[in-house]
């Protein structure tokens, strides 16, 4: 089985600047790893799960786009905020949590700006450090 999302996953988005960090939710009842950690199902893709990237290069973000031609032409970042518009896909085919499957570090996301969101480092656990 493939190891789940979890908080403390470093993400990349391929229009962001800079890696950003994952944060389940770690809600009562919802598994954990490593004692401490909590999963994630596939449905957290909200901005309290995904922080900014640093700087959005997408063209398709409205404020990139404004911003670049503004400088007639020339691309001009602007602050990301991630608009992921579905769940983490593919999802865990055997685990779920509350009915709902878990995201695994092979799910990715899409934001809204057409950005692909992917796991770049897994959390490290004891058996990944031997």
């Amino acid at each position: 089985m493939p190891k789940p999302l979890c908080t403390g996953t470093m993400l990349t988005c391929s229009f962001g600047v800079a890696p950003s960090v994952f944060v389940a939710q770690g809600q009562p009842g919802m598994p954990q790893i490593f004692g401490s950690l909590p999963v994630a199902t596939i449905t957290e893709f909200a901005i309290s799960n995904i922080p900014p990237f640093g700087m959005c290069q997408s063209l398709a973000n409205p404020q990139v786009a404004a911003a670049t031609s503004a400088a007639l032409g020339v691309l001009t970042p602007m602050p990301c905020v991630p608009a992921v518009v579905a769940p983490w896909a593919p999802p865990s085919a055997m685990t779920t949590a509350k009915g709902i499957p878990l995201a695994t570090v092979q799910s990715k996301c899409v934001c809204a700006y057409g950005g692909m969101i992917a796991v770049q480092t897994p959390v490290q656990g004891p058996a990944d450090t031997q």
